[in-house]
């Protein structure tokens, strides 16, 4: 059961939504039990707007983000039920040629770890022009140029030799740069942030974000952020989702949730959110 919910819950967003998540179940199919890693979660965002997904590990915001591309490994994922509509077409229903061709051109993903998802045997400029080369008719000439493009966009120093680069020759920071060139070089629709920000030190974080906050307003993509960081969904959010054992506990304005909460989840987690305070 869920705790409480705000008004807004089912409040209409600024315009019709981009992506929309109905009654979302998701379930893990284990050795000996099934874990439901997602009960029937509802929200939508749309174009323009930067909606927040928190909630502590395990609360089942990454497993619904990642629904949106059909990215969890199936088995042992099962969709139990719901749809993800994206532009009004049930990501759930697609078959993998279908979802081939969303995947990177109307719906991308930032992930946690730049390390582990950029392929260390491959140069920089060649995966940010993998998403060009298989969504669209560039020539290779064409592909270097947009990416090159999108590299200098994200605010990589010299673009043309990192473009020959291998990941491990950059830094964390450059490595999550060169991953939102990628999710962006496309131009999609929407963008999930998965704990975009997890694997960096605390100067590093704050540029991603202002980055992505930027790029978001530059091209009026509707962003996913998928965090447990409260602050970041207080500087960067419109709205914000709370989820607790697979479920929606509250969702609203962010500044209506923060200041209002309703949810007892909601409280406790701003409760321990870290202050500074002034010696006495």
């Amino acid at each position: 059961m869920t705790d409480s919910t705000t008004s807004d819950s089912a409040q209409t967003p600024p315009s019709a939504p981009v992506l929309e998540f109905r009654d979302l179940r998701v379930d893990f199919a284990l050795a000996s039990s099934t874990v439901h890693a997602v009960r029937g979660v509802s929200f939508s965002v749309a174009a323009g707007e930067t909606l927040a997904v928190v909630g502590e590990s395990g609360s089942g915001k990454s497993a619904t983000a990642l629904s949106a591309m059909r990215l969890n490994p199936e088995p042992p994922c099962r969709y139990a039920g719901g749809r993800v509509l994206l532009d009004g077409k049930d990501v759930l229903a697609l078959r993998e040629k279908e979802l081939r061709r969303i995947r990177g051109a109307r719906i991308s993903m930032v992930f946690q770890d730049p390390m582990t998802s950029l392929d260390p045997l491959q140069r920089v400029g060649d995966q940010v022009t993998e998403v060009l080369r298989l969504h669209g008719d560039h020539t290779r000439a064409e592909a270097r140029r947009e990416a090159l493009t999108a590299l200098d966009e994200v605010g990589i120093p010299d673009p043309e030799r990192r473009y020959g680069q291998y990941p491990h020759e950059l830094s964390g920071g450059l490595r999550q740069r060169v991953m939102i060139a990628s999710a962006l070089v496309a131009r999609p629709r929407v963008l999930i942030a998965d704990e975009p920000t997890t694997a960096l030190d605390v100067t590093v974080q704050r540029q991603i974000l202002e980055l992505l906050v930027r790029l978001q307003r530059r091209h009026g993509m509707a962003v996913v952020l998928i965090t447990h960081d409260l602050g970041v969904v207080a500087e960067t959010a419109d709205r914000v989702v709370v989820m607790r054992h697979g479920e929606v506990v509250e969702s609203g304005d962010v500044q209506q949730v923060f200041k209002r909460p309703t949810a007892s989840y909601t409280r406790d987690l701003l409760a321990a959110t870290p202050r500074l305070e002034p010696v006495a």
